[in-house]
């Protein structure tokens, strides 16, 4: 009915769709909660919608292809070998610290966690960081914005240690992002590190990339609800959060990692308390590959 009137579906109220069915005669008299039934039993939400996009990349089935293949373990049809690594790679841009103008109260029977609403803005940071698909370890940093050279140095950060210095090669699975997008920014990431292989997934489908899901874990059981005390406490929740759980001996134990900024130094941190489990996270609509288990349990 509200197509004949050029309008959505989701534009005329539950109201409108009573009054509209008793005047074309469908109906002589109904009740809003009758026809609320109706719309609810055909599963019809006028009120909800989805967005959706269709692919635009010609090549979206080769290229999503050959990202699918490496979380296999193959790329070009042949098994990778022993030395052969791949990483899933991406950012975080500007997460806010918000420092609330009064303490959160913690939850209660019967009530909710309160969170105050009004908060200062202590600065924003970028979050990079690269899964090893296949071995489940995890690599990030924090930076003050992203761009070619922060995700430099995330690439660094990775090919300094061993396996990766002395692998054979390293494949890089990314988004289309400024940072490393295109043939351009794969070239020249192979001539500073000749073992490199940057693969990219098609456009608009970074949703392929399997560092989103962990990071769909860090804003969930990180930064919800934001709240930090200053932007180095937000840093220090990031990168504390990605570490592998140690088995608590007492309170000496602690965790070192590294704030990457002007003059950032390795700083230890204590070790925090294992997050809640039992979240759902976007992204994970692919529950087939067994990395996502994995993945799953190194952080939970």
């Amino acid at each position: 009915m509200p197509h004949s009137y050029g309008l959505p579906l989701s534009r005329w109220s539950l109201a409108d769709l009573q009054r509209e069915v008793v005047a074309q005669g469908i109906v002589a008299e109904v009740s809003g909660s009758t026809l609320w039934r109706w719309l609810s039993r055909e599963a019809i939400c006028p009120w909800r919608y989805r967005s959706w996009i269709f692919p635009c990349d010609p090549n979206f089935a080769a290229r999503a292809g050959e990202v699918l293949d490496l979380y296999q373990r193959r790329w070009q049809g042949v098994p990778l070998g022993r030395r052969d690594f791949v990483l899933s790679a991406d950012e975080k841009t500007s997460i806010q610290a918000r420092i609330r103008l009064h303490p959160s109260l913690p939850a209660a029977p019967g009530r909710h966690t309160r969170v105050e609403h009004e908060y200062q803005r202590g600065g924003a940071c970028a979050y990079l960081a690269a899964w090893d698909v296949h071995r489940a370890k995890l690599f990030g940093r924090c930076e003050d914005s992203t761009g070619i050279a922060p995700f430099d140095r995330l690439v660094e950060q990775v090919r300094s240690v061993e396996p990766y210095r002395s692998a054979r090669r390293v494949f890089w699975i990314t988004d289309n992002g400024s940072s490393h997008r295109g043939l351009k920014a794969a070239n020249c990431l192979r001539q500073a590190w000749p073992s490199m292989v940057l693969v990219h997934t098609p456009v608009h489908a970074s949703w392929l990339n399997q560092i989103e899901i962990y990071f769909s874990i860090v804003q969930c059981k990180v930064l919800t609800p934001n709240e930090f005390a200053c932007l180095d406490d937000l840093k220090h929740h990031l990168l504390a959060f990605q570490e592998p759980p140690v088995p608590s001996r007492g309170p000496s134990l602690a965790r070192t990692s590294t704030i990457s900024s002007p003059g950032s130094t390795v700083t230890p941190f204590a070790r925090l308390p294992e997050p809640p489990i039992g979240i759902r996270h976007r992204n994970c609509e692919n529950g087939g590959l067994s990395t996502v288990g994995e993945m799953a349990t190194r952080v939970w």
